[in-house]
């Protein structure tokens, strides 16, 4: 089959142009055997990375139809049928990862990717256990709970797509928080307390993820990053109790107040969370100009009437409670 691939190219601090190349190949042969024909025979300016060809290595992560990808794991025939199977000479578009500068045309600089990976620290700590009477073993069972998030090779493709991180650019990226969890799971690390309290630092850490979805999605080794981030979450909830931040109290009075009315109450809702019942002067402050334009606008409501089937949704809510509680036990 003839597919025109069209692959946008560009080089350091200078604008992006958009090239096609035209090969006949067979549905089975994957993106990157594509790229490289290109590069022998077409284009050898063309640069890309590459390095195991067998989905292990993560080097050959670009965007492919708009989605990040491996090119050594998708194939011609797949991506015809998503999004162009009737077309007569069908067009696969190709570009380099997002939220990371391109060095030349699918080579990006991934400096920033790698930093926040060394910033949530992930390496398993011993440091109070200096001289160890024997090896660190883990149980069957402790080291099944690690499998999930051991078995990412930071491709970038999550990072790539994350909404957090292209509005925030603190935000540490899906990537760094599924490592985080795993150094939060692992039995034989004795900073588990320490490390909750970095990732719990307003939007920098786990606060930060919109939760959109899209690092699950395009992750080619299921690692869920998304999921890991949520595991985080509940873990300082459950420990936190002390020092309640902002965005805690924002997870708590969500869930309470959707559990006592069905949905959000907004003005119990800013006074809890924003003004933390009163504590917060600046906080009560900043909501001060809102409360006013509502006012003004007659759009503050005086009054709350729950919804209907507001006991289902409690229900629902601690239905869901009990099992996160029981599977934790």
């Amino acid at each position: 089959m003839q597919v025109v691939f069209k692959i946008v190219r560009q080089d350091q601090n200078a604008a992006s142009r958009v090239e096609s190349y035209s090969l006949e190949v067979e549905p089975g042969t994957t993106i990157l055997d594509c790229l490289n024909r290109i590069k022998w025979e077409q284009d050898g300016t063309l640069a890309y990375r590459k390095n195991c060809r067998n989905t292990i290595c993560g080097s050959c992560s670009m965007r492919i139809n708009g989605r990040s990808a491996l090119a050594c794991k998708e194939n011609v025939g797949s991506e015809v049928a998503r999004f162009a199977p009737d077309a007569e000479i069908p067009e696969i578009t190709i570009a380099p990862m997002g939220n990371m500068p391109v060095i030349k045309d699918l080579v990006v600089d991934m400096s920033s990717f790698w930093a926040n990976l060394k910033a949530v620290d992930p390496y398993v700590s011993t440091a109070s256990r200096q001289i160890p009477e024997r090896e660190f073993l883990q149980s069957p069972e402790e080291r099944d709970k690690l499998n999930q998030t051991g078995n990412c090779i930071m491709c970038g493709a999550c990072y790539s797509e994350c909404n957090a991180r292209e509005v925030n650019p603190n935000f540490v990226g899906p990537h760094a928080l599924a490592k985080a969890y795993r150094m939060v799971e692992d039995s034989r690390d004795d900073r588990s307390d320490d490390r909750l309290d970095k990732y719990n630092q307003s939007t920098d850490g786990v606060w930060g993820c919109t939760r959109c979805y899209y690092c699950n999605a395009v992750c080619p080794m299921e690692v869920a990053p998304m999921d890991q981030i949520g595991k985080i979450k509940q873990e300082i909830l459950a420990r936190k109790t002390t020092e309640v931040t902002r965005s805690i109290r924002h997870r708590r009075t969500l869930i309470d107040l959707v559990k006592k009315g069905g949905w959000i109450d907004e003005r119990q809702f800013g006074l809890q969370v924003v003004a933390n019942n009163f504590r917060d002067l600046g906080g009560l402050i900043s909501l001060a100009p809102l409360g006013v334009r509502m006012l003004t606008k007659r759009k503050l409501p005086m009054g709350f009437e729950p919804s209907e089937g507001v006991k289902t949704v409690r229900s629902l809510i601690e239905s869901v409670q009990a099992f996160e509680a029981q599977s934790k036990r």
